[in-house]
């Protein structure tokens, strides 16, 4: 199955030589790991950056039935943050592949248990004082292990909303003021 790859740039001319290098690199994510379905990239030039060897901005997000995986990188060069970027996944993938590949007790995966439908990441249409942008996130059904990592992979440092695959119930796993990790678990009433 070939991965759906949406290139997006920001304050740059996207130039027909970056695009075709950007989709020739990330075409190949799908030998690492099958179930990858879209790939996002976000080219960027940041002229606010503190330092300009940090201008040339790429941001990279893959999902996949169970998985999401981003990762960011700046450089001075648009092609090396690509490079980067893409070594950057890689590792991730590996680590993924290398820690999710265990089965559940029925002996399915956690990928063919969850149900993906992409997330929408649009900004409400009317504003509101108090919500500024307004994310959807659909909940897969884990255990307490998984949602640890799946909050490392994704880079999540503060909070990790999941479903547990227990209970079914919608809970919470957060990190702690001490570095340690909380979680929060939700009732019905």
């Amino acid at each position: 199955m070939a991965v759906q790859i949406e290139i997006n740039a920001k304050n740059m001319e996207l130039s027909d030589k970056l695009r075709d290098y950007v989709e020739t690199k990330v075409a190949k994510l799908d030998r690492y790991l099958d179930i990858i379905d879209q790939a996002q990239v976000d080219l960027t030039h940041a002229k606010t950056a503190r330092n300009a060897k940090d201008r040339q901005v790429a941001q990279l997000t893959i999902r996949g039935k169970g998985v999401v995986l981003r990762a960011e990188e700046r450089t001075e060069d648009m092609f090396a943050s690509v490079d980067l970027v893409l070594d950057k996944i890689h590792r991730q993938i590996e680590r993924y592949k290398g820690r999710h590949w265990r089965s559940r007790g029925d002996g399915r995966s956690a990928a063919e248990v969850a149900s993906y439908e992409p997330m929408s990441t649009e900004e409400e249409d009317t504003p509101s004082e108090m919500i500024v942008r307004r994310k959807r996130h659909f909940l897969i059904p884990m255990d307490e292990s998984e949602a640890v990592e799946q909050m490392q992979l994704l880079g999540h440092e503060d909070f990790f909303i999941f479903r547990d695959v227990v209970n079914n119930q919608v809970n919470i796993l957060y990190r702690r003021r001490d570095g340690t990790l909380g979680l929060i678990e939700t009732e019905n009433k």
